[in-house]
């Protein structure tokens, strides 16, 4: 099985990059956290991956990481989600972001990735949080409250990326006195000034 590999970036795609290896050039599929690490054409590049196996498809994915390739792996054993699903998820939320929402069964929150609905993303928190808990413990980071999850469907609603939605309300100052209008004004600016 391959489990990592080393080379030179040949060329990079929306979800997928080349990689030499030495006389061989490979199609890895990437999240678009890993993507953005990768850096310029020509770099050597180097990625933890996992070779995925079915009658009709073979193919091989990459992960900046250890620990994200242990959550596309999880993620996977969930029945219903296939590599693509996995992968979205990966691209929308950071891992600590991840397993937070796994953790604390934020379903909402993996509900606004990009093709899981609230009865997938159910299930991944029935299969996955106790698994996570016992894995994460101690590096998980807070998870989203249910205001600010509310705050992060309203900004993928109006057309920014889970990833933007998430990133604009952590950074937002933590006051109960705010209603959701005012929090989602408060996002609107921070995404402004990104």
């Amino acid at each position: 099985m391959i489990v990592a590999l080393e080379g030179i970036l040949e060329s990079r795609g929306v979800d997928s990059a080349v990689v030499k290896v030495g006389p061989l050039s490979l199609r890895v599929y990437i999240p678009g956290s890993t993507l953005s690490q990768l850096g310029a054409v020509g770099n050597n590049v180097s990625l933890h991956t996992y070779l995925y196996l079915r009658e009709d498809n073979v193919a091989l994915y990459g992960f900046a990481s250890a620990e994200e390739l242990g959550l596309f792996q999880n993620l996977i054993s969930v029945s219903g989600i296939g590599p693509k699903a996995a992968l979205g998820l990966l691209s929308a939320l950071n891992p600590e972001q991840l397993a937070s929402a796994i953790v604390s069964g934020n379903v909402d929150l993996l509900s606004q990735a990009p093709g899981l609905g609230k009865k997938m993303a159910g299930r991944i928190v029935l299969e996955l949080k106790s698994k996570l808990e016992s894995e994460w413990e101690g590096v998980v980071v807070p998870v989203l409250t249910q205001e600010d999850a509310d705050v992060v469907a309203a900004l993928t609603n109006l057309g920014y990326s889970l990833k933007e939605a998430t990133q604009a309300v952590s950074s937002l100052p933590d006051s109960r006195e705010l209603d959701l209008e005012e929090r989602v004004r408060l996002a609107l600016q921070q995404l402004a000034t990104i």
